[in-house]
């Protein structure tokens, strides 16, 4: 274990350095200029910063490379030789800092979030996006780094995916941390869910930075505390933002901002630097008090419920002793399904989403995703379902093939923590599927089969479980990322495989270790199977058995199900069985017994634009075209409350951004649909113009993108300029395209100001058009102060501003 390791493992305080952009500009970099081709001209400011750094008592410095991708680089830099370049900037500074103190000091490579969606929420594809950031660290490690440091991530899948190029390419340590706001990130993963995926994947320490101050950081701590052992870091930034005298100023001196990040110290964070508006000032009364306070602060040991942990953007799903039964949905399996094998043989989903939709309208937690069906090439299809139903879906997925090339293919398309489904005995299973769930952070059900014969006895199960745990622990594989199938055998053709079973799961309960299995094939060849299969059900639950693999609409299984979660008191104060079955009589055959009684896929053209259903939304507007619908009545009447519906529900944190991007695509779809019929009939008005753009020396534009979008939908006309736009060329366009609104974007706090350069110059010319402004680091109070039309916090808002505005 090296010295990195070794030290955040123990309550031993360390810190991180403070802002770079900002000490950037004090130091020289001119306003509009490109960070990266500075830093590369400059090398010696970029070191005398790391230098004010360290000697301010900062353990950890970052290297000037957030955005060192080749996503963000101008061409004219090399990717692997800027990253080599700025970590050895940073060695010299440690070097020298070494040689003057002996104090141990880190270079940390930073990485920083690439402006894109990754597929199916984006269009980056997930291997274009792994080789970018395994050329980043390639160039960072050979540079001299000594860990990691993947910060400022809004979308857990990217913040996921980087992690895993980076075990790729390195074994250095590993630090990722996430902005929250309002408890939850850019595209809707809590802190608990992405605490949960990141002990997953074993990374090195997790975080949160930037986004807000001490004070309003200090809940996300607590939660991302709460829901992992691993050492956690924070980096507030020194309050929010403001313009002041035409400077962005925080305004948390380095006196309060140490005191109010001393809390989060309290808390058991040994681990703490500074984001935006710090200072090595900052670092250096942080690093006093901490240092002063370390009496007060908490050892507490953090411990975590046995069993396995599954996540999707927005959802974690738990396995264990102390948690519910949980059932995984099974009917996305072609075996014994003729029309879903022939669909998946024409390349088609169309009845694998409906059974999905089906199951998480009856409760289905998790998913089981097969394909392996004859003449189907199961290394293609199985990740285009995996795709398909992470685009639509927010419930984790069991991806289940007995090719583990194709489950390999499939990881990178899920958001969050998938279930493998299975590793077993058999070969190469162990040496092909345990790297790969160790690089992705995804849990595995360990099937205990080693050969051609099945293990009857469960002392012959229990013998093979722990032969294959050995195996397990040579690939550093921990405990938490393992369930058992205890392998349901038949009855029919064995009396004694029902008890072989109970007797697995009753070790596997000792051992601590969550259980599953394939419910259905206890049954096999008796009649009433609906009955044996119920029946034997609560008997392992109460033997202790976590989990099955079934089918949720059979009424039995999930009547055993809710009776037992009930009986084993994970039912508190019997509601959700009390809610489900108050009409329940012995002779009911209602199928919906137990359920949400939710609908599974969109009905109407309105359901398809709030739930995101683009695949069918063209044959509904073309069914309501056959009836004499008016197109135009369509669009107004229809399709815009729809997503005018969904704004609503996004306002509400009952959507987040993937299910705002659907539904925005969907109406997007819809509404192209029906244009040209619109423009046949005349019925098409001159659309108000609206110029977006992120502002000179700002190379960010997922916000704006998405206001973009957001804005088409609603019928504006959009002209997009991009990212890096001077004032002249936003007010020259606005100008010729006779624009009545300007929206700006800006993520980054230096280049703040030419907010401010851009209203003054609209004024200058007289133009009519009003300007709103956005962004991460962008207040309305700031909005107020440099004479802006109007500000909003996310795509939602502008719509609602834009309106506003315009007196309409």
């Amino acid at each position: 274990m090296g010295l990195v390791r070794t030290l955040i493992q123990t309550d031993t305080p360390l810190f991180i350095d403070g802002a770079m952009g900002t000490m950037l500009q004090k130091l020289g970099m001119p306003d509009g200029a490109n960070p990266a081709e500075f830093c590369m001209e400059r090398p010696d400011i970029v070191e005398q910063i790391h230098l004010e750094y360290l000697k301010a008592g900062a353990n950890i410095i970052i290297t000037s490379t957030f955005g060192g991708t080749k996503y963000k680089l101008p061409p004219s830099l090399d990717v692997e030789t800027f990253n080599i370049k700025m970590a050895q900037v940073a060695q010299k500074a440690v070097s020298q800092m070494k040689q003057e103190t002996g104090a141990p000091c880190f270079i940390a490579g930073d990485i920083g979030p690439v402006g894109k969606f990754l597929r199916p929420l984006g269009e980056l594809d997930p291997q274009d996006f792994i080789s970018a950031i395994r050329e980043q660290v390639r160039g960072l490690v050979k540079g001299g780094v000594d860990l990691i440091f993947i910060e400022t991530q809004f979308d857990l899948a990217e913040a996921r995916a980087a992690v895993a190029a980076a075990k790729m390419e390195t074994d250095l340590p590993i630090f990722v941390s996430m902005t929250f706001e309002d408890g939850v990130s850019l595209t809707g993963s809590s802190p608990e869910i992405f605490a949960a995926t990141m002990q997953n994947m074993g990374v090195d320490a997790i975080g949160v930075n930037c986004g807000a101050g001490p004070e309003q950081m200090l809940p996300v701590v607590k939660r991302i505390l709460a829901g992992c052992t691993l050492p956690v870091f924070a980096e507030p930034n020194a309050g929010l933002p403001e313009l002041i005298g035409g400077e962005t100023v925080f305004r948390l001196d380095p006196q309060d901002f140490a005191e109010q990040t001393s809390h989060i110290a309290k808390e058991g964070v040994h681990i703490l630097g500074g984001c935006c508006g710090t200072n090595p000032q900052h670092i250096q009364a942080l690093r006093e008090k901490v240092l002063s306070i370390q009496k007060d602060i908490s050892k507490t040991e953090r411990k975590l419920p046995y069993g396995i942990r599954l996540t999707s953007r927005s959802s974690l799903v738990q396995i264990g002793e102390t948690q519910p039964l949980i059932m995984i949905g099974e009917r996305i399996n072609p075996t014994g399904k003729k029309a879903l094998s022939a669909e998946l043989q024409a390349g088609k989903f169309d009845l694998a989403l409906q059974y999905a939709d089906e199951q998480i309208a009856m409760g289905t937690k998790i998913l089981d995703v097969n394909v392996g069906a004859p003449h189907v090439h199961e290394e293609s299809m199985l990740p285009s379902l995996v795709e398909t139903l992470v685009s639509r879906v927010q419930t984790p997925l069991c991806i289940d093939s007995s090719n583990p090339e194709a489950i390999i293919r499939a990881l990178p398309f899920h958001a969050g923590s998938a279930l493998v489904n299975s590793i077993s005995g058999e070969e190469n299973k162990m040496e092909l599927l345990a790297p790969a769930c160790k690089i992705w952070g995804s849990p595995f059900i360990l099937l205990p089969l080693t050969g051609a014969n099945l293990p009857k006895t469960a002392k012959e199960r229990i013998s093979i479980i722990e032969q294959l745990l050995l195996k397990a622990e040579k690939y550093a594989i921990p405990r938490h990322l393992i369930m058992i199938d205890i392998l349901a055998l038949t009855a029919a053709s064995d009396g004694k495989a029902p008890a072989a079973c109970l007797e697995t799961v009753k070790w596997c309960h000792k051992e601590h270790l969550p259980t599953t299995l394939g419910l259905s094939n206890i049954s096999f060849g008796l009649p009433a199977r609906d009955l044996v299969n119920s029946s034997f059900f609560a008997m392992a639950a109460g033997s202790g058995l976590s989990s099955c693999i079934a089918n949720p609409s059979n009424i039995r299984i999930r009547e055993a199900l809710d009776s037992a979660n009930l009986l084993l008191g994970f039912d508190e104060n019997a509601e959700h069985f009390t809610n489900s079955y108050a009409k329940w009589t012995s002779q009911s055959q209602n199928q919906n017994q137990g359920t949400n009684q939710a609908k599974a896929g969109a009905k109407t053209m309105e359901e398809a634009v709030i739930i995101g259903d683009k695949d069918h939304i063209v044959a509904m507007i073309d069914e309501e075209l056959k009836k004499g619908a008016d197109p135009f009545e369509l669009v107004r009447e229809r399709l815009i409350p729809a997503i005018q519906k969904v704004g609503t529900l996004y306002e509400k944190k009952e959507y987040f951004l993937p299910q705002l991007l659907r539904s925005a695509s969907t109406m997007q779809t819809g509404f192209a649909h029906v244009k040209p019929l619109l423009e046949k009939s005349g019925q098409v008005a001159e659309r108000t113009k609206i110029v977006l753009a992120t502002v000179q020396g700002d190379i960010h534009d997922i916000g704006k993108n998405i206001v973009g979008l957001l804005l088409s939908n609603y019928g504006y006309d959009v002209i997009d300029l991009g990212k890096d736009v001077p004032a002249e060329t936003i007010v020259e366009q606005a100008a010729a395209s006779h624009a009545e609104i300007i929206g700006l974007s800006a993520l980054m706090t230096t280049t703040m100001p030419r907010m401010e350069e851009t209203v003054s110059l609209v004024k200058e010319k007289n133009l009519s058009c009003k300007v709103i402004v956005g962004g991460a680091v962008v207040t309305r109070e700031y909005a107020k102060s440099i004479g802006a039309d109007g500000y909003s916090v996310d795509a939602v808002e502008a719509v609602r501003v834009v309106k506003e505005l315009l007196g309409k």
